[in-house]
């Protein structure tokens, strides 16, 4: 999970990823994204579910999949988009399903919303608007 700032008043945890750039593929963009951000290496798998993110001014599709660790080591990454100053990435770290539940609603990403518990997340399927 990454912990970002400026999103919300306070951190703010949400998986890896990023917008697409013209011509590239959501799986490509995710392992660039991963490895920029978190320092790790994955490949990725099956696609989970899609989440429509409407929260003025953004409004986007975001894809989940599964992904599995090939390697690297996990650090705490950064946006090449933004200067030093400006970055959005606090922290990175892997975070137990059990303290994603308890963090407060605001503190992490809204696609845990739509399950009881974080470790569920895994068995969403379908379209969802949050």
């Amino acid at each position: 999970m990454v912990n970002h700032r400026g999103l919300r008043t306070g951190p703010f945890w949400a998986p890896p990823g990023g917008g697409l750039e013209f011509g590239s593929s959501a799986k490509d963009k995710l392992v660039q994204e991963f490895k920029e951000e978190t320092g790790l290496d994955i490949q990725v798998g099956d696609q989970l579910f899609v989440t429509e993110y409407i929260h003025p001014p953004l409004h986007a599709l975001e894809v989940f999949f599964e992904v599995t660790v090939l390697g690297g080591s996990l650090r705490t990454g950064h946006d090449p988009e933004m200067a030093g100053a400006e970055q959005l990435i606090q922290d990175v770290r892997f975070l137990p399903f059990d303290e994603i539940d308890a963090l407060r609603a605001e503190e992490k990403h809204g696609a845990f919303g739509l399950v009881g518990r974080a470790g569920e997340i895994g068995g969403l399927n379908g379209y969802f608007r949050i």
